[in-house]
């Protein structure tokens, strides 16, 4: 295995310091693009939508009654709250 330069272990590291203003970020763009889909592409989006609020550790009752209600709106509302608690 090849050693690693400083400068990638630091992209590395600021990756891994920065994953959940990251996972917010994507999960922004995909609560916009929750609005716009319908039918196959809409349950795809959710897949998403889900792995990146486990990666923020939601709770998972919290994201199984979000996707039972599969309403962008309250969606957007958790990631308001998810914001405002950094």
């Amino acid at each position: 295995m090849q050693k690693r330069t400083k400068y990638q272990e630091r992209i590395i590291k600021n990756y891994y310091q920065n994953l959940e203003d990251i996972s917010l970020q994507k999960l922004q763009e995909h609560i916009t693009e929750l609005y716009l889909e319908e039918g196959k592409a809409r349950e795809r989006r959710w897949k998403h939508i889900i792995n990146a609020l486990e990666k923020l550790e939601v709770k998972p009752d919290v994201i199984a009654k979000l996707r039972a209600n599969d309403n962008p709106a309250e969606l957007a509302e958790l990631v308001r709250k998810l914001l405002a608690r950094k």
